[in-house]
Order: C-alpha cells, then structure tokens, then sequence
C-alpha cells in the first residue's frame, strides 16, 4: 500500500492563522504519521509548498519596488521555519511552486491536455488607474447570492459560493477603489463540462469520500460544469505555454493543484513518484479547509481525467469554519492566533492535541480559551498524564519497578473488558482516521484512559494488595498495557510527549498494532514516574489579552515584510 498526504498549498502572502492550520497542514501531518506507522515510513509521502504567484505578489512587489521573488523567498523561508521546525509537521517535501521541478512539469502537464483546452475572448475587469487587468480576487463588491458587502471576484468568504468578477453588484478595484471597465481579452479555458459524466460516475462510486464533499461534487454536477480560465493577464507566475499565450501566466490555482504531482516528482528524484500516482494499490489524501473543496473534489479529478492514467482523490478531509471567540480570525482587527504568535503562550504540542480536539469536522466550532484550558487541565493532565503517573508509582511502589506478571487464570469480566477495549482503541482511531475524521479518532485515546481510571477506582488496588498481590499484578499489568498504547496513540499529535511516556514503561513503538496481550510487558523496568503535562493557570484566560499584546509586538518584528 502506497499512501500520498498532501495539505493544501498555504499562500506566502500571509502568515497562516490557527483555522488555516487546522484545515491542512496540521491534519495532514497527524494523519501522515499515523499512517507512516500504520503502513511503513518507506510507503508514505506527505507533501505541499508556498503557493507564491499571482497577482497580490505582483501588486505588493510593485508598492515596495522590488521583485516578487524577493518578498517570497523570504516567506518561504519563514514559513517553512514555522511548520518544520517549531509545529513540528513532518513534510517530506515542503516545495513552492517557484521551483523549476514545478514549472516544467506544470507546463508539460498542460500542453499533455491540449485536447481539453480551448480559447475564447473574454471581457474582463480592467483598472484604468493601475493599467492592470483586475484578477478575480482583485475585484470586490456586493456577493449577489447573500448580499456580502465584501465579497472577492472569486469566492464569496461568506457563503462560500464561487463567483466571476461580472456576477459582483458595485464592483471596485481593490488595490485603487476605482469603478473598473471591462475590456476584451484572450484567455485559455479548461473545459470541464467534457467530465460532467465521469465525475458523477467517480464521486457516485466512491467509497471512502466524505459526505460533505460528495454534495459540493453533486452540486457543481447538477448546475452544468463550464470552461474555468486557466490563464492570466499577470507577469508573476508560469509563463502559459500554448501558441499565442505569451504574455499569460497560469492560473496560480491550476498551477498549485499540480504541484502535489510535481512535489512528489521533486522529492523522489527518480521514477519512484510513479509508485504514488499510478500503482495499483494507493490511498490519497488531501487535507484542506472547506471554501478549497471545488478546486479538489471537481477540478483537479478532472484535470487527472484529461491526463491518462493518474490515481484520484480517495479522502479530501475538509474542515468547516473555526471561529476565535465566536468571531471570524481577522488579522486587521487583530482577532485570533497566528501560527508563529502560538509557540510563546503554550507548548506547541499542547496546540496540537487542543487544535485537533476541536476539528470542525460536522459543523463550524469556536475556539476559546475556556474550552483550551478544560482540555488541557482535564483532558491531558487528569484524564491521561495522572492515568499514567498512577500506573507508574504502584509499579514501582508494589512490583520494586518492574511490570508483573499477568495471570490469565484470575482474569474476571472487568479485566477482560478493559483488555479488549485495549486491543480495539487503536482499530476504530485508525478507521476513523481513514476516512479523514482525526478528531472523532482521538475520542478514542479518551475513553481508553477514562475506563482505565475508573477501572482503577473500581479494584482499589491500593487496598487490594493488602489481600491479594496476584489480582493487583493484574490490575497494573493491564494498566501498563493501556499506557503502552496510549502512548502509540497519542504519537500522530504529540509525539515528543509519547516518546516520553514509552520511556516510562522501557519500550519502543513505532508500528500501529494494537497490543493483544499485555504479558508481553513482564519483567519491563519502568522509570520513576514524574507528569507528563502540566496544567495551564486557572487565570490565563482573564490574561490573554494582556499576553498576546505582548506576543504580537515582538513576533511582527521578526516577520518578512510581505508578511507584516
């Protein structure tokens, strides 16, 4: 089994905020480690990249008077700093699309589909004042589906529908606030209505795609798939490759939607990316935020359609909507948290575990403090970390360190039970993980350790070794049997911590296989217990606010200036 992971490519024009890092690049991190330990580190890749051109690069470029390489290396830099190093996201491949890899290949990939792309004048914004055509995102105005004021010639950030700059009510420039015009030009367009049938046969199909973006495929089927412009009047970007299409660049969406290919080519460096794209025997996934399914689910199926042979979308895990306190992340308004804010206020890995605790995953979900410090304190210190350091003392304190010996003749009903939800824990978080549903998984790292308390509350073994060391080798060796797969559990999200805890029992887990017999541990010499987590301030809600004042002067002076 070969399984590709890719995160949607994060836009270098901003630093990403906690939302965006829910959506993709933390998701596809914790479900890439599982799945290097489900299926072997050789036959997992996990890419993604700086999506660096198009227009606003272009525009700011132009304002500081500079090359727009120059604003996105620097972005690149920081941002890859970010993910890698200090949030700890394991990407095999983290490229940009300014790699040469990218650009030949993006420009091979296009002129392969030729049959596929036609040409037709369009009328399109253009600005007077800037002497520039006008690219959706650059056109704002009144969205005609639900009367957003702010609505983007693109998308609508309020209800999500996909828009044209001509279908925006009082349009405006959005670099100048001038009226544009429409002028004539030409353009290549992509014509998707040639995979109406073939999408509605391969999302009908499919098995293992979430429902959430089945209906988005659904909808753009039933309300007729048109011809998307996969050029543009901008120099920024991959020069278009077709006769006649010298002063256009490629769409930066199409484009990044190519790099997943070109990742995987540039990371390999031979014909080993071929095993990932169309081997017999591969799971993909795609981890994005909602407002990105069109472009994953419809448009680059399709584009892998026009091309041959390819391996298509299995899972496109995508989020709903997270709010910060109830409001939408606003970095003007200075609402939320950004990723390179969060590493001064907790422990990055406490994010991690927080940050997938509260997926959207059915419904938009609101982030707050309160809701923070509840799993943190409850969560990972009293219901896991004090599980563990209670396990830990009563070996060392009854057993002299050492795990005891099982005895399987004086197992009753309650001893199997917790056995068994033991061995089946790991099986439903890795199912549930499969089909893109990371935070329904971890409910299961909980109930584990909950059962396991109130296991130990139950026989008491504390008084039970008073009477009857046999049945409290038991209790501990099942104890120490549900720490060893917590431990292995909790790696995909926090895996300096799970290291941690597999040094308290003396073992080493890299593999995702449940423990079917916690005898195994006999005899392993345990360490002398000491928290694995500790508790936020009960007060740190109330001083979050002041912190984050503080946070946000020292970190904005450190950020590149496309990023300030």
């Amino acid at each position: 089994m070969k399984v590709f992971v890719a995160s949607a490519w994060p836009y270098v024009n901003a630093v990403p905020h906690l939302g965006n890092l829910i959506g993709s690049v933390l998701s596809a991190d914790v479900f890439a480690r599982y799945a290097r330990m489900k299926y072997g580190n050789e036959n997992v890749v996990l890419v993604s990249g700086s999506d660096e051109h198009g227009t606003p690069i272009e525009v700011e470029a132009i304002k500081r008077k500079v090359r727009p390489k120059e604003l996105t290396d620097q972005a690149h830099e920081y941002d890859k700093r970010l993910f890698m190093d200090v949030w700890e996201i394991s990407y095999d491949n983290y490229t940009r699309t300014e790699s040469d890899v990218h650009k030949d290949f993006v420009k091979k990939f296009l002129l392969s589909i030729q049959n596929y792309i036609v040409t037709q004048k369009e009328v399109l914004p253009y600005c007077e004042n800037d002497k520039i055509f006008l690219p959706d995102r650059f056109v704002k105005g009144k969205c005609p589906y639900c009367g957003f004021e702010d609505a983007r010639g693109d998308q609508c950030d309020n209800c999500g529908r996909l828009l044209t700059p001509d279908l925006l009510i009082e349009p405006k420039c959005s670099i100048c606030g001038s009226k544009p015009v429409m002028k004539e030009t030409m353009h290549w367009f992509f014509n998707l209505g040639e995979f109406n049938d073939k999408l509605s046969k391969w999302i009908s199909e499919s098995k293992t795609m979430p429902e959430n973006v089945r209906a988005v495929v659904m909808s753009w089927i039933n309300e007729g798939l048109k011809p998307r412009a996969i050029t543009r009047d901008n120099s920024w970007g991959i020069p278009a490759p077709f006769h006649g299409a010298e002063n256009k660049t490629v769409y930066v969406w199409f484009e990044a939607l190519l790099g997943y290919i070109s990742a995987t080519i540039e990371y390999f460096k031979s014909d080993t990316w071929k095993e990932f794209w169309f081997g017999k025997d591969i799971k993909s996934y795609y981890f994005i935020g909602k407002d990105n399914i069109p472009f994953h689910a419809v448009i680059l199926p399709a584009m892998l359609m026009a091309a041959g042979e390819y391996h298509l979308p299995d899972v496109v895990g995508s989020t709903e909507y997270l709010l910060y306190e109830g409001q939408k992340f606003s970095k003007s308004r200075k609402i939320g948290i950004w990723i390179d804010e969060a590493e001064s206020i907790m422990d990055i890995e406490y994010w991690r575990y927080v940050l997938i605790r509260i997926r959207p995953e059915e419904k938009d979900s609101n982030f707050t403090w309160r809701e923070v410090i509840r799993i943190v304190n409850t969560e990972l210190n009293d219901d896991i970390g004090n599980l563990i350091n209670r396990v830990i003392t009563m070996i060392n304190r009854y057993f002299n360190g050492e795990i005891p010996q099982l005895h399987h003749e004086l197992l009753d009903d309650k001893d199997m039970a917790l056995i068994s939800l033991m061995k089946e824990a790991p099986v439903k978080m890795g199912d549930l993980f499969e089909k893109g549903k990371l935070k329904a998984g971890t409910d299961e790292i909980l109930q584990l350790a909950r059962e396991n308390n109130a296991y130990l509350n139950l026989k008491a073994p504390w008084d039970l070794i008073k009477t009857d060391v046999s049945k409290v080798a038991n209790v501990l060796s099942i104890s120490a049997g549900v720490t060893y797969t917590l431990s292995f559990m909790l790696s995909p999200l926090m895996p300096k911590h799970s290291r941690k805890i597999m040094d308290l029992i003396n073992v080493n887990v890299d593999k995702w296989e449940p423990l079917q017999d916690p005898s195994i541990l006999k005899g392993k010499k345990v360490s002398k217990a000491e928290p694995i987590f500790s508790k936020l301030p009960a007060d740190i809600e109330k001083k979050i606010p002041d912190i984050l004042k503080q946070v946000r002067e020292e970190v904005e002076k450190k950020r590149p200036v496309l990023l300030k």
